[in-house]
């Protein structure tokens, strides 16, 4: 009798485990089909809010002050057509006299559990009322509370792959809409995070009203910084200090308040993510006690004085501003920026390149710019130098204009983006292998003017000189020599960015978060007879798509096309970034991989005045052997289809067309050592050669996060 009562309680035991979590998967899957009618962004066409928000980072040793102290208070608004726009009425940041900026752009925490994702500290999870989440969570319901809502724990299928959130959350019990969540994470960082919420009857929706996040950093080496990434949780103690904290932690409390709906928006605000009133750092102390839910602590209070000292004894401000710039190619002295990507460099035709350049800062003047660099090649024993000024007519648009002069060299073929911004690295691949060069004298004006946020447009006038530096003709309507030659040329570009977000400061307008697509178009026109040769009209348009998963794997898809009509001489068409240098084996061709270019297509091998190349890469997981070591293996697909209308109006150079289509396929393997990797690519299909070393590109590879 009683081993049948153990049997029975077992098989009831058993039964009810597996009813629980298909009764719960059942209350989820209604929760996510009930989320247009709960989700308040779904529900309502408009609304706003007043948001408090405190954050510190302080340590386990009981000390008399924080490691970091911010405290602001916003007025979020939303509309279905521009989503949300913050506009902060008053900010505290201890320790800084002048505004750090980037510390606005940290995303501590989502706004809506309703998200396919949810960020904290900008770390993606799987949403957990999702059907991205259905499909990355194990769901539990715990109980049915005294209420009769249902209270469902979540935890992650694959931890170790996926990231994922553990908690639970409470589900109303009519319309299933989110009434509170809590979570819980151990893990490289432990996190624990609470949300409660407030029913709006008017609106018939619930609205997160308190929300609180704690992250204990522990041992973990991982770095959570509020500025750019670059300096770590506490970086802001001095070394000792820093040497006898053994446990820091963030503590940030969100408090909402003054909730409205279906009133007219702020369309001055919406084109931004962020803005910032006048005088938000300078708010009286009766400001703050409008909005603090609560008092400052006497740890608080003590923070603002014992944070000064430090960043100015240990010139905090200084350093931030110096790693900012250097993240961007700038090293910062004084009002002057001096530009990093002139020091040294190294190419075929002028060997070792030493130069020194850059341009005045905001502490020159905020409205005039000047600029200027030189530089000395040591093969060809010729000097290159720039100089140049601008003036910021618009600051709200950042519509300079400027004017500058340059005596250089410029590779064949390339045709570079006037608005693609500014990209730094400590060298530039390429250019090592580039053997093809012209010599330009150049005059031009630019006036750079941002649309909106999202559209920034560039228009060019410029009037060039050029020489060749190998032999190289070209003929004019089939009859006409030129070798050297001159060109009056107008260009038009703009570049789309219509998924990222932005912040307006007085300091400018940056990108707070980098969206995908990107796209860049730019048209040009050579005029002749206007101090020019040829008449001629290029256009040319990119796309840029990288799609990041939750399990660190990326994909990435670059589609460009090209075309040019009119007189073209061999400087004006197009090439699709070659990267193999012209020599017999493998090893003599072994250099540095480029981000973008065709690794086994030869240089000069190929021009086109039409032209078309798409590129697919993608990451894998990075591979986890240790903390330090952990290498990442990219697949690369890479195509080009190209034509040429007069080949032979270019003479004393030999090259092809693409009209066969050039395809080449290949695995990087980065972060190997002190971010050097290796790469192998083969070319294959159409223009696949005899003999078949010369259709593989042996490389290495550099990557560098600073």
């Amino acid at each position: 009798m009683r081993s049948i009562l153990i049997l029975l309680l077992l098989t009831s035991f058993f039964l009810r485990a597996q009813e629980t979590p298909q009764s719960a998967l059942k209350i989820i899957e209604q929760a996510i089909e009930n989320a247009p009618s709960n989700d308040v962004r779904e529900k309502l066409k408009t609304f706003s809010f007043t948001s408090y928000e405190k954050t510190v980072v302080t340590d386990s040793l009981g000390t008399s002050a924080h490691n970091f102290f911010s405290e602001k208070v916003s007025k979020v608004y939303f509309t279905q057509k521009n989503s949300f726009s913050e506009e902060i009425i008053g900010y505290q940041l201890a320790g800084f006299e002048e505004p750090r900026y980037e510390v606005f752009a940290v995303n501590l925490q989502s706004r809506s559990f309703y998200d396919d994702d949810y960020v904290i500290f900008n770390t993606r999870y799987a949403g957990i009322l999702s059907k991205r989440g259905v499909r990355n969570y194990n769901y539990t319901l715990e109980e049915v509370n005294e209420q009769g809502d249902y209270v469902v724990h979540f935890s992650p299928k694959k931890p170790k792959t996926i990231p994922g959130l553990t908690g639970k959350m409470i589900l109303d019990k009519t319309s299933y809409a989110i009434k509170g969540v809590s979570v819980g994470i151990k893990d490289d960082l432990n996190i624990i995070l609470h949300q409660e919420y407030k029913y709006i009857k008017d609106a018939q929706v619930y609205i997160p009203l308190n929300r609180d996040l704690f992250i204990d950093k522990g041992n973990s080496d991982r770095k959570l910084s509020f500025f750019g990434g670059r300096i770590a949780i506490g970086a802001l103690q001095n070394e000792v200090m820093e040497e006898m904290v053994t446990k820091k932690y963030l503590v940030s409390s969100t408090r909402i308040s003054d909730f409205e709906f279906d009133k007219p928006s702020e369309e001055r605000l919406a084109s931004y993510a962020i803005t910032f009133t006048n005088g938000a750092n300078k708010q009286p102390e009766s400001f703050w006690k409008t909005y603090r839910p609560e008092q400052l602590t006497s740890k608080d209070r003590r923070s603002f004085s014992e944070l000064e000292k430090i960043v100015n004894a240990e010139n905090i401000e200084r350093r931030l501003g110096t790693i900012n710039d250097f993240s961007v190619g700038y090293f910062s002295v004084n009002a002057f920026d001096f530009d990093l990507t002139y020091p040294v460099k190294f190419n075929n035709f002028e060997g070792l390149r030493l130069g020194m350049g850059g341009v005045t800062n905001a502490g020159f003047s905020k409205r005039f710019r000047l600029e200027g660099y030189g530089a000395y090649g040591f093969k060809d024993k010729e000097f290159k130098f720039g100089a140049g000024g601008g003036y910021l007519f618009f600051p709200e648009k950042d519509g300079w204009l400027s004017l500058t002069y340059n005596q250089d060299l410029e590779e064949v073929g390339n045709f570079a983006y006037l608005t693609d911004r500014r990209v730094y690295s400590l060298f530039e691949p390429r250019l090592v292998n580039i053997n093809l060069f012209y010599k330009h004298r150049t005059t031009r004006t630019n006036f750079e003017y941002r649309l909106t946020p999202k559209i920034l447009t560039e228009f060019q006038v410029a009037h060039r000189r050029i020489a060749q530096t190998t032999p190289y003709t070209y003929l004019k309507n089939g009859t006409d020599p030129f070798s050297d030659y001159k060109i009056t040329e107008a260009t038009f570009g703009f570049r789309w960015s219509p998924s990222s977000k932005f912040m307006n400061t007085v300091d400018g307008i940056s990108e707070v978060y980098d969206g995908y697509p990107k796209v860049s178009a730019q048209v040009s026109q050579g005029f002749d007879g206007v101090g020019g040769d040829f008449n001629f009209t290029k256009v040319g348009a990119k796309l840029f798509y990288r799609l990041d998963r939750l399990n660190k794997s990326a994909t990435e898809i670059l589609l460009e096309g090209n075309a040019a009509f009119g007189d073209l001489p061999i400087t004006h068409l197009f090439h699709a970034y070659p990267n193999a240098p012209t020599k017999e084996t493998i090893m003599q061709r072994f250099s540095v991989a480029g981000v973008n270019s065709f690794e086994t297509m030869f240089f000069g091998e190929f021009f086109s005045d039409r032209l078309f190349t798409a590129q697919v890469k993608h990451r894998l997981r990075p591979f986890n052997f240790g903390k330090k070591f952990k290498p990442e293996m990219v697949f690369i697909t890479r195509f080009a289809l190209g034509d040429i209308q007069r080949p032979e109006d270019h003479i004393d150079i030999n090259f092809d067309s693409l009209s066969q289509g050039y395809t080449e396929s290949g695995f990087e393997i980065n972060k190997l050592l002190f971010g050097f990797g290796t790469s192998l690519t083969y070319r294959y299909g159409a223009y696949h050669l005899p003999n078949w070393e010369d259709n593989i590109a042996f490389k290495f590879t550099f990557n560098l996060q600073l």
